[in-house]
């Protein structure tokens, strides 16, 4: 806003005069303990229920951080926050906000939501992977300040404004949650037969049974295998300690019904190789899904290119994360990306019937799949890893065909629905956002809450404000200690 937009009793500041601006402490590893002060770092404050580190040494008093601070995350994830809870540290990253006793805390607070969200929309946010906020451009921002009894009147407003914004997002997270619980009750009720159960009663008798179909497919993996020299046999499926199935049901392993490869390893001769193709990255595989938008290139040699080129529903599994819950994320090829290969990082499951594909990952999205993966992925150096071998001994459960094909049509259904709820939900958040965004436009314009004149103008405020950081800034007199030099007169 330009300053002859403003209303009568209004000035334009910058932030830098909003109060004092701490950055966190720069915490190392070596500082952290199981017990101690916690550290807040962005994690903690855009999930609250992230586990906190603790340091073991005791910092200065200006990264203590008090019920009801304000803090600025100018990394990442680019917001404003009010810390609620227990004493901390705050870690680098995080502006402390020490507010300049002259204004409204709160409406400082809403001042710096403005600023965040006009700086996400200028050129002065850096980096490419992770943005951030430089300080000097920050602390240089603009901002309209009213008078201070305005500044009441506006953070008031805002805070009953927003307080229905939220009950309502609320209610809509709670609806996404219930989303989430009810497609993971179909994943449980598809893999264990329960979904399908009226659907077999109709069918008594008539339905092969799933061993049947693991014996053509355990036949077609001995005939695939006669270029490969001696026949290996696969891995015997572990049952124990898992649920019973449905009696026209069987467990395999992934080993009896598919043929399990790693992909290219990447190294700098490749571009200099004549022969090259498009290379999917674990960047590319997400879980039921795939993100195509950015494909690298590598270079492939003759004898690799049968080994590594994709096929049609062929299923790509990420083979390692250090978050648990991404390890052994997994999707369909369906030939989006002709003649594609995959590089190292992601191990290929290539059916032996391919109409099994969806229903595979079926499974392993599923409560009990997730475990087995998570179990066999485990890690003590905090890095979660999958193997060929590990793949190739997981155990899945093994209908006959026709019933898979009705699991798949039931489950499709079902997710459609939700799709259409979860768009929904999404729309709603994203409209309450925008109202946000525009409130405070509004609020930030003099158009929230009315003006009186009698109130004291800013102009004033703001002169309070650069006198008190004037006597801030100047340096306590010294008391002169000179010597005494006593003259020596002749006699």
């Amino acid at each position: 806003m330009k300053l002859d937009d403003l209303p009568v009793g209004w000035v334009m500041a910058s932030n830098d005069e909003l109060g004092e601006f701490v950055n966190g402490a720069a915490f190392k590893p070596a500082d952290w303990g199981d017990e101690g002060v916690p550290i807040v770092r962005i994690q903690n404050l855009t999930n609250p229920t992230r586990q906190y580190n603790k340091t073991l040494r005791k910092v200065d008093d200006r990264y203590n951080l008090e019920n009801g601070d304000i803090l600025v995350s100018w990394s990442a994830t680019l917001d404003v926050f009010i810390w609620s809870g227990h004493h901390a540290y705050v870690n680098q990253h995080i502006f402390k906000v020490i507010p300049s006793p002259n204004m409204n805390k709160r409406f400082i607070f809403y001042a710096l939501k403005l600023t965040i969200a006009e700086l996400l929309k200028s050129e002065h946010l850096h980096g490419t992977t992770m943005k951030h906020i430089n300080r000097k451009p920050f602390l240089a921002h603009p901002v309209p300040i009213p008078p201070l009894n305005e500044q009441h009147r506006i953070a008031e407003k805002l805070d009953t404004l927003f307080a229905r914004l939220e009950k309502g997002e609320e209610a809509v997270r709670a609806v996404q949650k219930s989303l989430t619980l009810y497609r993971q009750s179909v994943l449980k009720a598809a893999v264990s037969g329960a979904l399908t159960a009226d659907w077999r009663a109709e069918r008594a008798g008539q339905l092969e049974h799933g061993d049947d179909l693991l014996k053509c497919i355990l036949k077609k993996r001995r005939e695939k295998w006669e270029c490969r020299g001696k026949y290996k046999e696969p891995t015997v499926p572990d049952t124990s300690d898992l649920p019973d199935l449905p009696e026209e049901w069987v467990w395999a392993s992934v080993d009896q019904i598919a043929m399990i490869m790693g992909g290219l390893t990447k190294n700098g001769k490749r571009k200099d190789l004549p022969l090259t193709r498009p290379m999917l990255r674990v960047a590319n595989v997400y879980q039921n899904r795939l993100e195509l938008d950015d494909i690298h290139q590598s270079g492939v040699t003759e004898t690799e290119l049968k080994r590594v080129t994709l096929e049609t529903r062929d299923i790509l599994v990420v083979e390692g994360n250090g978050s648990k819950d991404q390890i052994g994320r997994m999707a369909v090829w369906s030939d989006e990306i002709p003649n594609a290969v995959h590089q190292n990082h992601l191990i290929k499951i290539r059916l032996l019937e391919k109409t099994l594909a969806e229903f595979l990952v079926t499974w392993f999205q599923s409560v009990l799949g997730r475990k087995a993966v998570e179990k066999v992925a485990s890690s003590t150096s905090g890095l979660y890893t999958l193997s060929i071998s590990k793949i190739s001994a997981m155990v899945v459960p093994l209908p006959s065909e026709d019933e898979v094909d009705a699991i798949m049509t039931q489950v499709g259904e079902a997710h459609s629905k939700v799709d259409v709820l979860e768009r929904w939900c999404e729309t709603e958040l994203k409209r309450s956002a925008s109202l946000r965004q525009s409130i405070l436009k509004d609020a930030f314009s003099g158009k929230l809450v009315e003006q009186n004149p009698n109130d004291e103008p800013a102009s004033e405020l703001l002169a309070r404000i650069t006198a008190e950081k004037s006597t801030k800034a100047k340096p306590a007199k010294k008391t002169s200690m000179k010597k005494k030099t006593v003259r020596k007169t002749s006699a």
